[in-house]
């Protein structure tokens, strides 16, 4: 998946916003409020932070070598996903899901509810 494709899956996801607030080059996408991913160029290339459980992150990073610890973020909660096109599509669209899943489940218990159902989640 390159970049563009994976901008359109990051703001397909429900109530999704794109932001720049640390300038044009870094992109940050969240979901009220709270940011699930975070793309540009480091690490080399393009990438992006995805969150993720601790011990999938560790995992990932294990099987994947386009998987490293995120940059510039809590290592143990994200992850960086080099876009370098050794990923498997699929596999990269279920980290983005399940980072934007936790960020959901983070949500206030009034707010999660209400979101996820409005969205069938």
């Amino acid at each position: 998946m390159d970049s563009k494709a994976l901008r359109q899956y990051l703001l397909s996801k429900p109530e999704a916003v794109e932001d720049f607030p640390f300038g044009p080059e870094i992109a940050v996408y969240k979901v009220r409020g709270k940011m699930f991913a975070l793309t540009g160029h480091f690490l080399g290339g393009e990438a992006v932070n995805l969150k993720c459980d601790p011990h999938q992150a560790m995992a990932l990073r294990d099987i994947f070598s386009a998987v490293k610890p995120a940059y510039h973020m809590n290592k143990l909660h994200w992850n960086t996903v080099l876009l370098d096109g050794s990923l498997p599509q699929g596999e990269l669209q279920q980290q983005v899901d399940a980072s934007f899943a936790l960020v959901v489940a983070g949500l206030k218990k009034k707010e999660r509810d209400a979101f996820k159902a409005k969205y069938a989640l």
